[in-house]
């Protein structure tokens, strides 16, 4: 092959290389447009002031619908979760509120690398205080009274069905700023026994009404546990086994959690636990769900639920505590759910 021959073979290269990759930035802009293009027949999505008071009675939630406002805190009326939503501008990963705090888990990937990061907001959701984070963003609680703060990041791993995962839970008190970076400096008592090993996780924190006791998930040697902390005495004691994403209800007296109903496997089945006599209730959703599910009030609990034909999108659904009924479609296009 001729110098010249060889100079043409290698500009017409060059020339449809340059245009395979203007294809392939035309294509991923064009797929990026259409997930932030509002869906027909989807729900009106508008931009408007967002308050954590809980007059009048409202859902906050992460809104999921595409368009300009996904990802962005919003908020419906109790009474008609499926309506019109208010979103704040706000945009988060994970969200959640109580007594006018609220905590906002968010994570931006950047040129080179992924900033995680909680943001603790006011009831009109300014910034309190900002709180780097170790990982990915999982799951997150306020204690009802508004005093605290919980959040539960992916260190090593992106999902609970993963053979092999590492979270850190921390804990802020929203008073003082006083940070608890870690759930595994707590004293662990289980079986009855002091313990500790090198496996250990913890993760969905949840809070009761004195400001001091607490409930999560301990992982470890292959076993979940809910353990009932002390923030005062720095103490995790185990109650029972196979309970993950624990969340207390309102009166304090039951637990709704997700139970792996087969080993190995990535399948979860929704129950309600009776503090009092251990004794557990399996409700009425048929799907497997990963989430740590919300009470709405004392009686009917909401979950996450990918939603069907749109991939990294979830719907939120509601059942009976009790283990009657069915479930009933609460928010579409929503995750993280908050009762004001």
């Amino acid at each position: 092959m001729t110098p010249l021959r060889r100079l043409l073979v290698l500009a017409t290269a060059v020339v449809l290389l340059a245009g395979l990759g203007t294809a392939f930035v035309l294509h991923a802009v064009s797929r990026a447009d259409d997930k932030n293009k509002p869906r027909a027949g989807g729900p009106v999505v508008g931009a408007g002031p967002v308050t954590l008071d809980p007059k009048p009675r409202q859902v906050a939630f992460v809104n999921g619908a595409p368009g300009p406002h996904r990802t962005e805190v919003a908020t419906v009326p109790a009474g008609s979760a499926d309506g019109s939503r208010t979103a704040s501008g706000l945009k988060c990963a994970r969200f959640y509120a109580a007594a006018g705090t609220g905590v906002c888990l968010q994570s931006a990937v950047g040129v080179v690398s992924q900033t995680n990061r909680a943001v603790v907001v006011d009831a009109g959701l300014h910034t309190l205080r900002t709180f780097s984070l170790a990982g990915t963003p999982s799951r997150a609680r306020v204690s009802p009274s508004g005093h605290f703060a919980a959040w539960t990041v992916f260190v090593g791993g992106e999902s609970y069905g993963a053979a092999f995962f590492s979270t850190r839970t921390s804990i802020v008190d929203t008073r003082t700023w006083t940070l608890t970076p870690n759930l595994e400096a707590f004293t662990i008592l289980l079986n009855g026994q002091k313990y500790h090993a090198a496996d250990i996780n913890f993760w969905g924190v949840t809070f009761a009404t004195d400001d001091d006791t607490f409930y999560a998930t301990l992982g470890t040697g292959g076993h979940t546990y809910l353990v009932r902390g002390s923030l005062s005495r720095r103490t995790v004691t185990s109650l029972v086994q196979n309970v993950e994403c624990p969340s207390l209800s309102p009166d304090g007296t039951r637990v709704a959690f997700k139970k792996r109903v087969l080993a190995g496997a990535s399948l979860w089945h929704l129950y309600v636990l009776d503090l009092r006599t251990l004794k557990e209730t399996a409700l009425a959703e048929m799907h497997s769900v990963d989430d740590q599910a919300t009470w709405l009030d004392d009686h009917t609990v909401a979950y996450a639920l990918p939603k069907e034909g749109a991939v990294g999108t979830t719907d939120l659904w509601s059942v009976p505590a009790d283990g009657t009924g069915t479930p009933h479609l609460l928010i579409p296009d929503a995750s993280s759910p908050a009762p004001l």
